[in-house]
């Protein structure tokens, strides 16, 4: 039987070696979580590798569709509440947000939009309002086929998901106060089976708004 030579300590690895090479390893997966796992899993992407890869905005819609799912579960379980509105997630809707043409009538400082979206059934719209921390919109939106999951949500750099309310509804309207500085507003997903038209009335502090998705 062959028996194995017994190593010396001379073979074995000093304190100073390990030491080495647990600092190599904790560096390296420290390097990896922030360029790897953090913005494909989560959207965040402090040093901008993951945007480079393509990394990042898969991490976002993993996060906007995580919401989704979320905001069709509480639909599902609980009634339409018919007043507030929040997040949700992506796919391309068939029209793109088009001027009130009543900003003059808004108060200085203020303006105002009116915007119509047509959604195929199981497409998703996101439609975003520039605003400053503490700024305060008023809106209005109804969905002309039945209720429509929806929800209404923000995000800045480094804070890419902050939620306000979901839920399904036919009619939302309801007053949004920006939590900070950033772009909030709303996800629709038409779960309907039909063609539905959304139509979204706002006025108040923000300075632009913007189709996402």
């Amino acid at each position: 039987m062959y028996n194995a030579n017994k190593p010396t300590d001379a073979d074995l690895p000093s304190t100073r070696q390990l030491l080495k090479s647990t600092g190599i390893a904790v560096a390296v997966a420290t390097g990896l979580l922030v360029t790897v796992v953090m913005p494909a899993e989560y959207g965040v992407d402090p040093t901008r590798v993951g945007s480079l890869f393509g990394l990042t905005e898969m991490g976002r819609i993993k996060v906007s569709l995580a919401a989704e799912a979320q905001a069709e579960e509480i639909a599902e379980t609980t009634p339409a509440a018919g007043g507030v509105a929040p997040p949700v997630a992506a796919t391309a809707a068939t029209a793109a947000p088009t001027p009130a043409g009543a900003a003059s009538a808004a108060p200085a400082g203020l303006r105002s939009d009116r915007t119509v979206l047509t959604l195929a059934p199981d497409e998703g719209a996101e439609i975003k309002l520039v605003m400053e921390a503490g700024a305060t919109a008023r809106f209005t939106w109804t969905s002309s086929g039945g209720r429509i999951n929806y929800d209404t949500h923000a995000d800045r750099p480094g804070t890419p998901y902050y939620g306000y309310n979901k839920g399904s509804a036919e009619r939302v309207e309801d007053e949004l106060t920006a939590a900070f500085t950033g772009s909030h507003g709303w996800f629709w997903r038409n779960r309907t089976g039909q063609p539905v038209t959304i139509t979204l009335v706002t006025e108040g502090a923000y300075s632009e708004i913007k189709r996402v998705v």
